[in-house]
């Protein structure tokens, strides 16, 4: 049995602050992933739709290796920064130099762009594995605790959508202004780019300094040995395969291929099934603030009232049951009609309230990984924080892999139009998008609830897993 601390202290509001400001850097990367990338790429720039998504699908391949190997090298990695920070400082300053480049791409035929497009993906992708996968396994060493474990969470997905939101509403707003052609103004997407990178430079460098002072009270890693090939492939396979775990990790991918189908199509479904301005979109993200400050506040609460698992699946299926209803009260005729303020108001009600249960269910699910590592440690002897995390890393980006790849080939089925502006997509084709897309997301949704399921983690077991490992009966 590896050697491990008593149960931590409460957690100071400062590092919460500090822990939770790192997810800024992934949000505005995924906000970029998620919404923009494939609309940019194939609608502004003209690069194929299904190119698009097979360019992510390729860097997604090359995440299946880094994702587990960085948590796998942090999870035993030695030196004065301690395991995990290390990573994170030499990952800050390259991810958001090749983030400014993926958004100011040069002017080639469709071979090259779409090889320049595939490297710039692979590069940001492992770049933010190397912060990612380190700083969110520091929440199972900052603290022991069920509930503070998903307070951290929280702060780290408000952080996280704050920092994807701002970028969105001044993409929409300040860099794509209706005067200068809107979403298909391409300086302006360079000078999103820019700003992102900015944004993810700061919030990565900010998080680590601000953590750096825990570093001696962090775990520590098992002593050094000489590598063996072997061995290390039976630790993987020993530690991968918790039953709790490969629950999170398949419901979390099937939630990200869900999630990466809507988001990817998010800005189509407003541009021409609502038929949005810039400026009507980017309005209409003002509200996921107040979203994200709710589900920070209401989270926590959750987690005490029903628990971790049960408050997770009670919430993700009330949010996916309402997300489909707009679409369906517009396709039998009794929602707004487009152009009306009664239209706009009405998705402000909608998607303010989806995405608070969205985050709160997310930030829920994400916080259950954390309490998997105490029950994996007492079987196998050794902390496996990063290989844990490094999965929810993966599922993560899979949003907008599998699903970006997803959405790309209903594009294509349904032989959607590039370079199409505001009301020159036929209606037909716009709602054959909409009847493949609602049982398409809900289908992924579905047999997530039904995989997470498996997870067995109580409160109670978790409090006797941490009394066991601090040397209690």
């Amino acid at each position: 049995m590896s050697e491990t601390s008593p149960v931590t202290p409460r957690v100071d509001l400062a590092t919460k602050i500090y822990y939770g400001f790192g997810a800024v850097a992934n949000g505005a990367k995924s906000n970029g992933f998620n919404y923009l990338l494939l609309f940019y790429y194939s609608q502004v720039i003209g690069l194929r739709a299904d190119l698009v998504s097979l360019g992510i699908l390729i860097a997604l391949v090359f995440d299946a290796v880094s994702d587990p190997l960085v948590g796998f090298i942090s999870d035993k990695f030695h030196s004065p920064l301690g395991r995990r920070h290390p990573f994170m400082y030499a990952s800050g300053l390259p991810v958001a130099i090749a983030y400014y480049f993926m958004w100011s791409p040069p002017d080639w035929d469709q071979n090259a762009l779409f090889l320049y497009f595939v490297c710039m993906a692979v590069l940001i992708r492992t770049m933010i594995t190397f912060y990612e996968v380190p700083a969110t396994a520091l929440v199972a060493e900052l603290t022991d605790d069920y509930d503070e474990r998903t307070e951290l969470v929280s702060f780290r997905y408000f952080f996280g959508w704050w920092g994807g939101l701002t970028m969105a509403i001044l993409n929409y707003l300040v860099f794509l202004p209706e005067s200068k052609g809107g979403l298909e103004y391409v300086e302006g997407w360079s000078n999103y780019g820019l700003t992102a990178s900015i944004v993810i430079f700061v919030s990565v460098y900010v998080s680590t300094i601000g953590t750096h002072r825990h570093i001696p009270n962090l775990k520590q890693p098992p002593a050094k040995t000489a590598f063996d090939f072997q061995q290390t492939k039976l630790e993987l396979k020993e530690t991968l395969s918790n039953r709790s775990f490969f629950a999170l990790f398949i419901a979390a991918l099937l939630m990200a291929i869900a999630a990466g189908v809507s988001t990817s199509l998010s800005i189509y479904f407003s541009r021409h099934f609502w038929e949005l301005t810039s400026t009507q979109i980017g309005y209409l993200n003002l509200p996921y603030f107040f979203s994200a400050f709710i589900a920070l506040m209401l989270a926590p609460k959750v987690s005490r009232w029903l628990g971790k698992k049960r408050g997770g699946m009670t919430i993700l299926a009330l949010a996916f049951f309402l997300a489909p209803v707009p679409f369906v009260l517009r396709i039998l005729g009794w929602f707004p009609e487009n152009g009306t303020k009664e239209l706009f108001w009405s998705l402000f009600v909608f998607n303010t309230v989806e995405v608070t249960l969205i985050i709160m269910s997310s930030s829920l699910i994400a916080a259950m990984i954390a309490d998997v590592v105490e029950q994996s440690e007492l079987k196998t002897g050794r902390r496996s924080e990063g290989i844990f995390f490094a999965a929810n890393s993966f599922a993560q980006k899979a949003v907008n892999g599998l699903g970006v790849v997803v959405a790309g080939q209903i594009l294509a089925i349904v032989d959607f139009p590039t370079h199409a502006g505001l009301g020159e997509v036929p209606q037909e084709t716009v709602f054959e998008l909409t009847y493949l897309y609602i049982p398409i997301v809900f289908f992924f949704y579905l047999i997530a609830m039904m995989v997470l399921g498996l997870y067995n983690i109580t409160r109670e077991e978790h409090a006797n897993n941490v009394r066991r490992l601090s040397g209690g009966s």
